[in-house]
């Protein structure tokens, strides 16, 4: 049997890789619910790349516990576990470089989700924010609400020494950019995880191969042990 301490070691990032499938599955559902700046920051693409992504690592589990209560001369389920392993560290490396990528060009990724919106969307981000319009006062403002009640009102916020007073940009990307900073750095920190368990598992591998190298061994010397 290998060493106490690797298979303490291996138990507890297979169990990191539960806690990051579970966590992906939850949140990808969780964030469906109402929420003004979540529903406008996440499509259903990115919570879709997020359910698929926490079902490759739970079925990597389930693959991962059948492997290792194998007995020792059978390491097929462990070498089935690297394989998905290494299909999971592709799937994190696709999933969270779309959305950093996303995330470099937020400005005019989010202008075309917020005229894409309902007018009443807009209305609560204008009031949320204070703001008026996305990049200027009158390119996709919305009259209406508690903020920018009348035109009169949104031409008032013009200011030409200051071109971002006013405008709705400025605190919807930093908004987003945290929501996305948050999501793409957490997906990549699932890769430390893979990596460690794969690790891990060759390491298991290779002491299950020795042991029954010398147990052969040890069969052939008429089972009288190593001397």
């Amino acid at each position: 049997m290998p060493s106490k301490r690797l298979m303490s070691f291996w138990a507890f990032v297979d169990v990191c890789l539960l806690a990051g499938g579970v966590i992906l599955v939850v949140f990808s559902q969780l964030f469906k619910m109402p929420n003004l700046m979540i529903n406008f920051t996440l499509n259903d693409s990115f919570l879709l790349s997020g359910l698929i992504t926490g079902i490759f690592l739970l079925l990597t589990f389930v693959v991962s516990v059948g492997g290792i209560v194998q007995k020792n001369h059978v390491t097929s389920g462990l070498v089935m576990l690297n394989w998905l392993l290494v299909v999971d560290a592709l799937v994190i490396l696709v999933v969270g470089t779309i959305i950093w990528f996303f995330s470099l060009q937020q400005r005019n990724n989010y202008f075309k989700v917020y005229n894409s919106v309902s007018a009443e969307t807009r209305i609560q981000i204008q009031d949320k924010f204070s703001c008026c319009g996305y990049f200027t006062q009158n390119d996709t403002v919305e009259i209406g609400g508690s903020f920018c009640t009348n035109l009169t009102f949104v031409e008032s916020l013009v200011n030409p020494n200051d071109t971002s007073f006013g405008r709705c940009v400025g605190p919807i990307t930093s908004s987003t950019d945290y929501t996305l900073n948050n999501i793409f750095t957490s997906i990549y920190g699932l890769m430390a995880v893979v990596i460690s368990l794969f690790l891990a598992t060759m390491c298991v591998i290779k002491r299950r191969q020795e042991e029954e190298r010398f147990k052969r061994i040890d069969a052939k010397r008429g089972g009288r042990g190593f001397v």
